[in-house]
């Protein structure tokens, strides 16, 4: 067991590592002038091997979501007892609302803004980040149950989350401060989340 979590630990470091190269490259040149050969280069493996970690150039900006992607359906799947889904992925994005999780888009911090130019800046970037919402729509209706109103309320709440996070970063990439945009980006997720527990009466 020990052995197959160091080589997971290694496996792991290799995604981070590659992928904070790739980044930065991209952040200097533009995505779409750096090529796929030249992050291989930099991060001293061979092209195969990186396609091996990173099938598509697309992903080498998109893994620092990975650990997103089932998070909805982690909270849904943990949530307290008596706790509805609604109630608790409301509280869980109060939660990173006043941590400043880069994902609810209230982070002003240059090398976050920078990496949401980047990806929101990019076309390739946009289309492939919606497999990663689609992904998550599914985890979630899967934690929800499965059938059509688990899929039909996933759909929702993705949607809900992503535009609250969207138009968060959109006031801070306007040069407004995170911290003086708070109490509105509360609010409105509060506004978001009880239409939400109204509209979906089985998951609230």
């Amino acid at each position: 067991m020990g052995e197959i979590g160091l080589r997971e630990r290694k496996k792991q470091r290799m995604y981070q590592a590659v992928s904070d190269i790739a980044i930065g490259l991209f952040l200097e040149k533009g995505f779409d002038a750096v090529s796929v050969a030249e992050v291989a280069a930099a991060a001293e493996i061979s092209k195969p091997t990186l396609f091996r970690y990173f099938p598509a150039k697309e992903d080498l900006v998109l893994y620092r979501f990975a650990d997103h992607e089932t998070e909805a359906a982690g909270v849904v799947g943990g949530r307290g007892e008596g706790q509805s889904p609604v109630a608790a992925l409301r509280a869980h994005f109060l939660d990173g609302l006043a941590r400043q999780d880069p994902v609810t888009g209230l982070n002003d911090h240059p090398g976050v803004l920078a990496f949401h130019r980047l990806l929101y800046g990019t076309p390739a970037l946009v289309a492939r980040l919606h497999g990663y919402l689609e992904r998550s729509e599914g985890a979630l209706a899967a934690a929800l149950g499965g059938d059509l109103d688990a899929r039909l309320a996933a759909g929702q709440i993705v949607a809900v989350q992503r535009i609250l996070a969207l138009d968060n970063w959109r006031r801070v990439a306007g040069g407004e401060r995170a911290a003086d945009i708070r109490a509105d980006a509360v609010t409105a997720a509060e506004r978001a989340f009880g239409r939400l527990a109204d509209g979906l009466p089985s998951y609230a």
